[in-house]
């Protein structure tokens, strides 16, 4: 099979206009015409593995940002976006794939842009979109694609992160304390925990005039170590993530912001659990996640983020996806990480999910042996959560996290459950009832999208109701 064409010119336009050089001195270093370089930056032109040797040779590219350049995110986020049943009725194969973005690489981004604008409408993020205003996608569906264009691994980041990590273990028995005393000693700025009725209704404050980084004593241990982690990545790692939200080109300053936190999140965790260490720990213990937790000193929530980013090349861990959840059926997290899940995508958590078990407080975890589309297997493990450790009557929020994982992998866990488990059959749930075509499902309360009620009126069946036009699910 011929090699896959590569088109990136976003990512080499961004580079070379880093390096500050025309267009005609990159092509003269690259032996190439400046008129092909800019067929290349327009993405009308793929490139060669020649060219990305000369850029390497030249320039000191690195080859990892190619794969966040390619149009839609690729083909794997473009056939995330096809298995919408929106789309149930179109085959397209992983050549078909291939071939749309080679040769129309404007019309695959197009697509993309296009699909996660109406995802975001469907789920009334944004429904006005003749306005100038609103011509552009909404900040979090937006933020969202950059971070699955890189699948949730920034390996600069992560590489600055565990050299700060072990340059801190030198000296320190745990990563926290050394954390504080790095803030302290190198950045002169000391961490305060204040009373709550001092506090107010704020958990986290910089306070530049009295060298301080104050924090609410309602936070719960975990959400104070990464605090600090996050304050340490604000004043160590400001040139990488600036380069990072410089070159997403996103649309807005929300987008811009929202993705600024991402980025000083992801750099926390990097620091709190140091990528080759955290690795070996998961691989060590079977991803015991209790014994994780406490080894580490995180919470659920910031442990299931860490899983979905173990992308290195090299040193890959088990690709797992994220989803987070409230009593409302809210999502607002999810990452697809390495595994390309279809769960990180769903509209609205199917009734039928039995994560919503976790909300219960019955089990530790609640496990699930799921199937969307009624081929791939997943199982998830969901853990209930609250906003920074914080009770409801303290002003948190209680949400359900989802781990997810495909079945073949789930094996690989350590868990008691994990037999009891495997010996279910698959639960077969859907991305929300406005976008599920199952038939026979008694837990539906609308039809599809675009599909009309058939109301029986001398018979009654399991479902509400029935729909026009069943296609694929039976």
């Amino acid at each position: 099979m011929a090699d896959k064409k590569i088109f990136a010119g976003g990512a080499i336009r961004r580079f070379r206009r880093n390096l500050g050089i025309t267009q005609s001195a990159m092509a003269d270093s690259l032996a190439i015409s400046a008129s092909y370089l800019n067929l290349i930056e327009r993405n009308q032109r793929p490139l060669s593995a020649q060219i990305v040797l000369r850029l390497v040779e030249r320039h000191d590219f690195d080859p990892r940002l190619l794969r966040a350049s390619m149009p839609g995110g690729g083909e794997a986020n473009l056939q995330r976006r096809l298995s919408d049943p929106l789309f149930a009725a179109i085959d397209m194969t992983g050549d078909d794939m291939a071939q749309w973005i080679s040769a129309a690489p404007g019309s695959a981004a197009a697509f993309a842009r296009l699909y996660d604008h109406y995802v975001s409408n469907c789920e009334g993020q944004g429904t006005e979109s003749s306005t100038a205003d609103n011509a552009t996608s909404d900040p979090f569906a937006e933020v969202r694609t950059e971070i699955e264009r890189w699948r949730n691994h920034f390996a600069d980041l992560d590489a600055i992160a565990e050299g700060v990590a072990e340059e801190i273990r030198v000296g320190h028995a745990d990563i926290p304390a050394g954390v504080l005393d790095r803030l302290r000693n190198k950045h002169q700025l000391s961490v305060r925990i204040l009373p709550a009725d001092i506090a107010a209704d704020w958990m986290v404050r910089l306070d530049l005039h009295a060298r301080q980084l104050q924090v609410s004593e309602l936070l719960d241990q975990p959400a104070r170590h990464f605090a600090a982690a996050r304050q340490l990545g604000a004043l160590e790692a400001r040139q990488e993530i600036d380069a990072l939200v410089d070159g997403a080109e996103l649309a807005s300053d929300a987008a811009r912001a929202l993705f600024r936190r991402h980025l000083l999140h992801y750099f926390a965790a990097a620091v709190v659990m140091p990528y080759a260490r955290f690795l070996r720990a998961a691989e060590a213990t079977g991803y015991d996640f209790l014994l994780l937790m406490r080894r580490f000193l995180v919470s659920f929530e910031q442990l299931a983020h860490r899983l979905t980013t173990l992308q290195r090349v090299g040193a890959r861990g088990l690709p797992f996806c994220m989803v987070r959840f409230d009593r409302a059926g809210q999502i607002s997290k999810r990452h697809a990480g390495g595994s390309q899940s279809p769960l990180a995508d769903i509209h609205v958590p199917c009734p039928k999910w039995r994560a919503w078990d976790s909300f219960g407080g019955k089990d530790a975890f609640a496990v699930d042996h799921v199937t969307l589309d009624d081929k791939a297997g997943w199982f998830t493990i969901a853990h209930h959560v609250s906003t920074h450790g914080l009770s409801t009557e303290q002003g948190g929020s209680n949400h359900c996290v989802v781990l997810g994982i495909a079945a073949e992998l789930f094996g690989a866990l350590k868990a008691p459950i994990t037999q009891e488990a495997m010996a279910r059959p698959a639960n077969p749930i859907g991305p929300g009832c406005t976008r599920c075509l199952r038939i026979q499902c008694a837990a539906r309360s609308r039809p599809p999208e675009g599909r009309a009620i058939q109301v029986e009126a001398e018979s009654t069946v399991a479902a509400p109701y029935r729909f026009a036009d069943p296609v694929q699910f039976a």
